[in-house]
């Protein structure tokens, strides 16, 4: 095991009220399991740094647990909720000094709401960027009205951490095999499909200082570099980029570990992505933070590459 403090980005909490979008998912879940996330979820003070203190995590960056403000069909009420929901975050976070930072909660019902929110909680709160869990409602982020958020994000140079859900109608494939749906599949089509509307939808064009967060080893987008490469230039169907689209992963796109604690994945991801491209999470309190750690403390990797992938990236890119 290394001695390397690290820095987790994807790890949740509950803010009150909140259960009421969580219950999509979460009612999914054995009740025993739902009464220990529950637990974990609503603490701050206690269990989390205890688990921290432990694993050797020095920081976490706090976000509400999915899918938040993103299920949320009153536009009013979501921004209205999203503000909660970041004083209440900024409220908690202000005890612990340098051990916790976080994410906004942003209403993307209305782009120009959102951008106010972000800067809000980026300047007023200290927040190092947003997390938007997916899809508000069917819309995805690539449309143009969502142009004025991400010239605000660019500004700000912040990132976003594009958390997965569900999709917004069942998917004709994963009909009759309600296990594919969540989690164990279902969840990383949809977002990865997201990534890369924002990708061939120009918006890294448009705005080449985004960075975009994607969670439990990129959704699967690294390893299907090469192929976007070959077969775009095929299928282009008048679609132009200013790059190929292996280009955007490590410049745009960076990838945590979260969820994914396979030594031979971390270290393919790390090929295509390049060092800097890859950083460390949990998905506490839904996955193992013993399990993650020593993942990561045992992969195959100098210690130079591990420092940066367990701190340094996440240091540089959070501006921590």
């Amino acid at each position: 095991m290394t001695t390397i403090k690290k820095i987790a980005l994807e790890e949740h909490f509950m803010a009150p009220g909140f259960q009421e979008y969580t219950a999509m998912f979460f009612d999914k879940i054995e009740s025993a399991d739902q009464r220990e996330l529950a637990a974990r979820l609503d603490d701050f003070d206690q269990l989390r740094l205890e688990e921290m203190d432990r694993h050797g995590i020095e920081t976490v960056v706090l976000s509400q647990s999915g899918p938040s403000v993103q299920a949320e069909a009153d536009t009013q009420r979501a921004i209205r909720r999203a503000r909660e929901n970041n004083d209440y975050l900024a409220d908690r976070i202000a005890p612990h000094g340098d051990r916790f930072a976080g994410f906004a909660t942003l209403a993307m019902q209305d782009p120009a709401a959102a951008a106010d929110e972000l800067e809000y909680a980026v300047r007023e709160l200290g927040f190092k960027g947003s997390l938007v869990n997916g899809h508000t409602n069917g819309v995805y982020y690539d449309d143009p009205a969502y142009d004025a958020f991400w010239e605000r994000m660019q500004d700000l140079d912040v990132p976003l951490y594009l958390h997965p859900i569900n999709p917004w109608k069942e998917v004709d494939s994963m009909r009759g095999h309600p296990e594919l749906a969540g989690a164990v599949w279902g969840w990383g089509v949809e977002t990865g499909t997201h990534a890369l509307r924002l990708l061939f939808g120009g918006v890294f064009d448009r705005f080449p200082n985004l960075k975009i967060i994607l969670g439990h080893m990129g959704e699967g987008l690294p390893f299907m570099r090469w192929r976007f490469d070959s077969r775009f230039p095929v299928y282009a169907q008048g679609v132009t980029l200013e790059r190929a689209p292996s280009e955007y992963f490590g410049r745009n796109i960076v990838i945590t570990t979260s969820g994914v604690c396979s030594a031979p994945t971390l270290m393919a991801a790390i090929g295509e992505m390049g060092e800097d491209g890859v950083l460390f999470s949990v998905d506490y309190p839904y996955e193992s933070t013993e399990l993650a750690t020593r993942f990561i403390d045992d992969a195959p990797m100098s210690d130079e590459v591990r420092a940066k992938v367990c701190r340094d990236n996440a240091k540089r890119l959070l501006k921590l």
